[in-house]
């Protein structure tokens, strides 16, 4: 049976003074539909979800609602009561034994407020906190049509995985804005990209969103290349005749004017070339036999930890079990109890924190960056400038002149990291680097860090940013141990389960039942953990392919360069061919891994 339209917008236009949002906007949801939302930060999501929830009226075009239609919608900041209790917000004045019989909010309250007593006043409690109660209220509220905005922020692993599993469970109708791939692959079946006032709909969730996009780029650059060919021509005739000849048919002349007219950008703002770094030695990070306690908590408990050059390591854990004091031991910020960090002679770190209290309000964009640097270092040899490096990051234009205070979230934290390349490190500390950053502003995150050179320390909830640029996960699991996860997060989820911890209940239920259950789960993740670790080192032999190939192509450089000196050719020649067997056992060694994988 189809789905019974819930909600229309048709032909829908708004603008913010001089900024079109949306332009002309036809679509719908149907009951049951389950629809992810990604786009740029400011191109429009937020204000579809609110159009969607009638909380906002269109400039032009209407939107309708199917008569009784219960929508829940859970915005960007919240509507709590602050004098009222979090048992009030959540439950209103339903009795304990109400609430507590019914086995869905006791799931709810378990997994996004395990640690927030029902009594407590909402007034002083943390903005993550209090996100996770207007969720929490919001979850369990009968409605048939559920608009989430951002509805990880401040959720944990745990939290987001149960979160994920929960919402692609519930009957209910789904419209979510989100930058959490992870969620959006597993929930949604279907995709919106907002981009330039327009909406376009795509089938299936985040992977199947990838694809569709990229064959349309495809069909895209093809007829572009078409264009090309056809605007070249169109000048060339142009530029030929007598020089007499003082017209040419006004029909051509027009016809080329509209090609000129609809040049795209020479190159596209986001585009990162890779920055030079400083060299590292053998030796990064040894922590060796290291405790550390802070406020009374043990976070670390003798711990020998081990980190060299172009390590790329996730790390994950519960909440307040040291993750972010973990950073800070490596970068020096803190001291241990007990033991001693010892930091290889060469690195040079980079520390990007959760806050950005390092941004000085009164400065303007170009100013924050060139207190680092004037000028950077390419990885080609070349450089750049503060100002052509801002380009690169999408602040173009006057956007350098902008005062640091009215940077979006997301620009804040794409500056934050400039900054921290501009200073040409070889080690990068990365604490929540996803946090206010849209999908594509990830996507060129990562590509950044694909080619990044150095040793990576990520801190972050994202699974799929985990999954996706480093090559090991390790865990602090509350005890004090830091421990190595050869399954990733999959293994760090079931261990937690295994435990016991709230992250255990399925949906809907109260408890994860037998022993049999957790030793097929058990198996089911190691077998998870066997794919994963195939797939890290398939990426990570992709990498070394990359790097011996540029040092191969930078020894036949060398060996153009030095042709007449005989001594100088016979030790090129030597390391050349040496590079060469390296990676034809490369090459080799990945497609053994591609095999596999399949």
């Amino acid at each position: 049976m189809a789905p019974r339209n819930l909600v229309n917008l048709e032909s829908v236009s708004l603008a913010y003074g001089t900024q079109q949002i949306l332009d002309a906007v036809s679509l719908g949801v149907g009951s049951g539909e389950r629809i992810g939302v990604v786009g740029r930060n400011g191109g429009g999501k937020s204000t579809l979800l609110r159009l969607l929830a009638g909380a906002e009226s269109p400039d032009s075009g209407r939107v309708t609602h199917t008569g009784g239609l219960r929508i829940g919608h859970l915005g960007q900041h919240d509507d709590l009561d602050p004098d009222a209790t979090v048992r009030q917000s959540v439950v209103g004045d339903a009795a304990d034994h109400e609430w507590a019989s019914d086995a869905r909010i006791r799931a709810v309250l378990a997994h996004l407020l395990p640690q927030v007593h029902m009594d407590t006043v909402v007034g002083p409690l943390s903005g993550g906190e209090r996100r996770r109660v207007a969720l929490a209220r919001l979850l369990i509220t009968p409605a048939d049509l559920l608009l989430l905005d951002e509805p990880t922020n401040h959720l944990d692993v745990e939290a987001i995985d149960w979160l994920t599993r929960y919402l692609a469970a519930t009957g209910q109708a789904i419209v979510v804005v989100t930058h959490d791939r992870w969620l959006l692959d597993s929930v949604c079946e279907a995709t919106w990209e907002v981009v330039d006032g327009k909406v376009h709909a795509y089938d299936g969730g985040y992977s199947t969103f990838v694809l569709a996009r990229a064959e349309r780029a495809r069909i895209a650059a093809a007829d572009e290349a078409r264009r090309q060919n056809l605007l070249r021509k169109e000048l060339a005739w142009l530029r030929r005749g007598p020089p007499a000849r003082t017209s040419k048919p006004k029909f051509r002349i027009d016809a080329a004017n509209v090609l000129i007219e609809n040049e795209p950008p020479p190159r596209d703002p986001y585009e990162l070339s890779r920055m030079a770094t400083t060299r590292l030695g053998k030796s990064v990070y040894d922590v060796e036999d290291v405790s550390l306690e802070l406020g009374g908590k043990t976070l670390l408990n003798d711990v020998t930890w081990r980190l060299g050059p172009g390590d790329r390591v996730g790390v994950v854990g519960i909440n307040g079990s040291g993750k972010t004091s973990v950073l800070r031991l490596l970068d020096g910020a803190l001291e241990p109890t007990i033991g001693h960090v010892k930091v290889g002679r060469t690195v040079v770190p980079a520390h990007l924190s959760q806050e950005v209290t390092e941004l000085k309000p009164g400065v303007r964009v170009l100013q924050a960056v060139e207190e680092i640097r004037g000028e950077v270092r390419l990885g080609s040899g070349g450089v750049s400038t503060a100002g052509q490096m801002l380009e690169r990051f999408g602040f173009t234009g006057q956007r350098q002149w902008t005062p640091v205070t009215e940077l979006s979230g997301g620009e804040r934290r794409r500056l934050q990291l400039l900054r921290l390349l501009m200073g040409e490190p070889n080690v990068l500390l990365l604490d929540e680097p996803t946090n206010d950053l849209d999908v594509e502003t990830l996507n060129v995150l990562e590509d950044v860090l694909d080619s990044w050179p150095g040793t990576l320390v990520v801190v972050s909830h994202d699974r799929w940013f985990l999954e996706r640029v480093t090559d090991s996960i390790w865990a602090l699991l509350g005890d004090g141990r830091l421990i190595h996860l050869p399954g990733g997060v999959d293994e760090y989820l079931e261990r937690r389960r295994s435990a016991g911890e709230p992250g255990s209940a399925e949906p809907g239920s109260a408890e994860t039942g037998g022993a049999e259950t957790r030793a097929a789960a058990s198996r089911a993740a190691a077998s998870r953990g066997d794919s994963r670790a195939a797939r890290k080192e398939l990426a990570r032999m992709e990498r070394e392919v990359e790097k011996l190939t540029q040092r191969a192509e930078k020894l036949h450089s060398e060996l153009a360069e030095h042709a007449t000196d005989h001594q100088k050719v016979a030790e090129l020649d030597a390391a050349l061919r040496e590079i060469n067997e390296q990676r034809e056992a490369a090459e080799a060694r990945w497609l053994e891994l591609a095999d596999e994988v399949g």
